[in-house]
């Protein structure tokens, strides 16, 4: 199979889809490696470690598509790659395909497979490809969410540890999973005084074992979360369901209970943000102020810290790539379980259900195909 590594074009994207060391596991297994040049940069990759690793180098963007079987990325298509499509190829990448009808269209259109990384569930249902750009982005909501806490960023002038004799901050992690879990390792780490709030009972018993003193778990509702908000100066919102777009926990009325100046960091805009008044942002303009409460919702944060996030990422999808090239077909592909639950659209059916319900969409149930003997 010929498989195509196009440059990420998303606005500061900086990851990228494969290593070199996949582009040597991938020819071991008799398949042929495409990468655009340049491609690696911005993960610190050269172009000649993927020439030592046995991968062709192309030009440009149009010359992976047209050559490509399968087009392996990070981001979802941008606007500019949709006319590049071809019925009968196969895309794997993270898709999020409920935060843009526009997206979803063009994919059904374009009569290719799409298989999501965001929704493939491993042998014990875990979302494995998932994890580790969550493990990011909550790490990293601390990190920015402490930067925007400072007067110059507009901010309210809190430094989230506090100091001998000054109050700490104090903040407000919505959900419990692994965003909403690292978010608070890394504020409890700053001293932070940081609450975290779930509806999964189980989940929280498990964090209040875990978690260091400085961190309290909340069963999450209505009044809890209104509770907090006028606590707290800094919110990470870290909702997932998988495939569907986040509910809105934090309503536009709610900002009225919140202090000026405090933070917002809406993880889940991927999934359409689970704060009402969120829209996405972009790593060059992350911020806008609605009521004087900073939003924060850049749609790939990872992708700032490229080097980092690439390695993460290759990590789990390597044996994925894998696995799909070596099917070939893509509806032979569905045999495999966990690849059936990355599919989202088939040759112009829609094969997620949350994405369908989100929509209003007809679902077709992906069935695997025989194996012609």
């Amino acid at each position: 199979m010929k498989i195509g590594v196009p440059a990420e074009i998303k606005q500061d994207e900086y990851r990228v889809a494969m290593l070199p060391v996949g582009v040597e596991e991938l020819r071991a297994h008799g398949h042929e490696v495409y990468v655009q040049a340049g491609a690696g940069l911005g993960s610190g990759l050269p172009d000649h470690a993927y020439l030592q690793a046995g991968a062709e180098l192309v030009a440009g963007l149009e010359d992976v598509y047209a050559i490509a079987d399968l087009v392996v990325k990070v981001k979802e298509p941008q606007p500019e790659e949709y006319p590049l499509l071809r019925a009968g190829q196969t895309l794997f990448t993270y898709f999020h395909f409920a935060a843009s009808r526009d997206l979803t269209e063009a994919m059904l259109n374009s009569g290719a497979y799409c298989f999501a990384y965001e929704t493939l569930e491993d042998e014990r249902g875990r979302l494995s490809l998932l994890t580790p750009m969550s493990e990011v982005a909550g790490r990293m909501s601390i990190q920015e969410g402490a930067k925007y806490l400072e007067r110059p960023q507009q901010g309210r002038g809190i430094l989230l540890g506090g100091v001998p004799g000054v109050a700490p901050a104090h903040i407000t992690v919505l959900g419990g999973g692994v965003v909403g879990a690292n978010a608070a390792k890394i504020a409890a780490g700053f001293q932070a005084d940081v609450a975290i709030l779930d509806v999964n009972m189980d989940r929280l018993r498990y964090l209040d074992d875990v978690m260091p003193p400085n961190v309290n778990v909340l069963f999450s509702d209505r009044h809890t979360i209104r509770d907090q908000l006028r606590l707290a100066d800094l919110v990470i919102g870290s909702v997932l369901i998988p495939g569907a777009k986040a509910p809105h926990l934090v309503r536009k009325e709610d900002l009225r209970l919140m202090k000026p100046g405090s933070v917002i960091i809406d993880v889940a805009i991927d999934q359409g943000g689970c704060v009402e008044t969120s829209h996405p942002t972009t790593h060059r303009n992350p911020i806008f102020v609605v009521d004087d409460v900073l939003h924060y919702c850049v749609t790939n944060m990872p992708g700032a810290v490229g080097r980092t996030s690439t390695f993460a990422l290759c990590n789990v999808t390597l044996p994925w790539v894998v696995k799909l090239a070596d099917y070939g077909d893509p509806m032979v592909a569905l045999q495999n379980r966990s690849l059936r639950t990355a599919a989202n659209i088939m040759a112009g059916k829609v094969t997620n259900r949350a994405v369908a319900e989100t929509f209003d969409l007809p679902f077709e149930d992906p069935s695997p195909a025989e194996v012609k003997s």
